[in-house]
């Protein structure tokens, strides 16, 4: 059994969780310890201790620390990513690309420990020089979806130790290799004990003493949790960020060009098994080129090859769970009972190995106001709604609680400049999939999608740093 990771040793947990594999549920992953309140606590305290210490260590320290990560994932990224395919079940070319980025991301912020800025400007008053500096928070509470493992992990973990800070990491249940692994190589790079603590086990056992714990709280899952998750921080009135889904348009316009619209719309809303927070699961498309668009996508649709993640020629792997499994097939009833026509896929797939297949779903005479376009069903499954022009197209897409990711596929230059000055989304991609981000620039959306200052790049430095200004009389 792999055991968490507190004050620089491996300890064992009251209990352990198997880690199935969605591709051949006979097929057990590895066991993995669960923590409870008091080993979370525990960690938290061992992070409070070593912080004073971290806090001043020096950048290059740091930045060595974090390079040696990334170069031993980089290193291992066939292994890494054939274990991130098989408990998460993306294919394994997904699978290698996202150590890859969790790499690559480790490497972008040992460069950021080297350029913590800082400002140095001129008083109002004579003889006083005005610094102003930027230092760690503190204890930095972590918490980690299941559908990008290693790299969610990588992008909140990497910057939170580049500028001073000590982390309690809880990944999600379901996905604890890839975790695991993670804490492992950064165990190994030469983090001081307690810096870094690894607890596993479900949120609804150990979240409420996590966030109990630390100085500020970064979170990527649900809207629900993620509320939760804010009134706890705000009750102890320390800063919280939380990334919380979406409900993405993608907008083609008369103009755009086909096969553009329909890479951009397969690609953005089925692959990865539509298992991603920036999936363009509205389709939002005008009349003169919707039926066109509509018969391309369902003829890729059904090409695409479903099965075993690890598979040579799979495009599609299984839902992650029994549980996320039910979840879609129970919307895509209820988008039947609301009227909408099932172009394709929605039924639940045999292959040579049990697991959590289900065929990419599209979904035609939809209308905005049904909850199939108001939820986020978090699996293969998109819906067309047809509109006149434009303005209509842009009104639909920014009739959503949410705000992170949108679209537009256009040959018109006119449209794609107002499309991307007045969509209200966090992200826009024009001729794009909604989904497909690069890890130097900042990341997050609006409205009920995220909460905070952004992720990524060099924007991270607003959440993991807190600014201080110092006065001193000069001579």
């Amino acid at each position: 059994m792999k055991h968490n990771h507190i004050a620089g040793r491996w300890v064992a947990g009251g209990g352990g969780i198997d880690n199935v594999n969605p591709s051949d549920t006979t097929d057990i992953v590895g066991s993995y310890a669960v923590a409870d309140g008091g080993m979370v606590a525990e960690a938290a305290q061992a992070a409070r201790a070593a912080f004073p210490a971290w806090a001043r260590s020096t950048p290059q320290q740091r930045a060595d620390i974090l390079d040696a990560v990334g170069s031993e994932l980089l290193a291992r990224r066939e292994e890494l990513g054939t274990l991130l395919s098989r408990e998460e079940g993306k294919i394994l070319a997904d699978g290698i690309a996202e150590v890859v980025r969790a790499a690559q991301v480790f490497k972008f912020f040992a460069g950021e420990a080297l350029r913590i800025p800082g400002e140095k400007v001129a008083s109002t008053r004579p003889g006083v020089e005005v610094d102003i500096l930027r230092e760690p928070v503190g204890v930095i509470g972590i918490v980690t979806p299941w559908n990008f493992p290693m790299a969610i992990p990588a992008w909140k973990i990497a910057p939170a130790l580049a500028y001073g800070n000590c982390v309690v990491f809880k990944p999600a249940e379901l996905v604890p290799g890839s975790a695991w692994a993670l804490a492992e190589i950064i165990a190994r790079a030469g983090v001081p004990a307690g810096v870094f603590n690894l607890v596993m086990g479900p949120g609804s056992l150990i979240g409420d003493a996590l966030v109990d714990g630390v100085d500020a709280v970064t979170f990527t899952g649900s809207v629900a949790t993620g509320r939760r998750v804010a009134q706890r921080a705000v009750g102890r009135m320390i800063r919280c960020q939380l990334e919380m889904g979406g409900k993405n348009p993608m907008v083609v316009l008369d103009d755009a060009d086909l096969d553009i619209a329909v890479d951009a719309a397969v690609n953005g809303s089925f692959f990865q098994t539509g298992q991603r927070c920036t999936a363009s699961s509205r389709l939002v498309v005008t009349e003169g080129i919707h039926d066109r668009f509509v018969a391309a996508v369902t003829e890729r649709l059904e090409r695409l090859a479903v099965g075993h993640a690890l598979k040579p020629g799979t495009e599609i792997g299984p839902v992650v769970d029994s549980r996320q499994l039910e979840q879609d097939l129970a919307y895509i009833a209820i988008a039947e009972q609301e009227g909408a026509r099932r172009r394709c896929g929605g039924q639940r797939l045999t292959r040579e190995t049990p697991g959590f297949y289900l065929s990419p779903c599209l979904f035609t005479e939809t209308t905005n106001a049904m909850r199939i376009n108001r939820e986020e069903v978090f699996g293969p499954v998109a819906s067309v709604i047809r509109v006149r022009d434009y303005d209509e197209a842009l009104s639909v897409a920014n009739d959503t609680p949410f705000g992170l990711s949108s679209g537009i596929c256009t040959s018109s230059l006119k449209h794609a400049t107002h499309f991307r000055a007045n969509s209200a989304a966090g992200l826009v991609m024009v001729n794009l999939p909604t989904a497909g981000l690069d890890f130097h620039v900042p990341f997050g959306g609006r409205k009920g999608s995220s909460h905070g200052p952004r992720e990524q790049g060099r924007y991270a430095v607003e959440f993991y740093t807190s600014v201080k200004t110092a006065y001193v009389r000069a001579g």
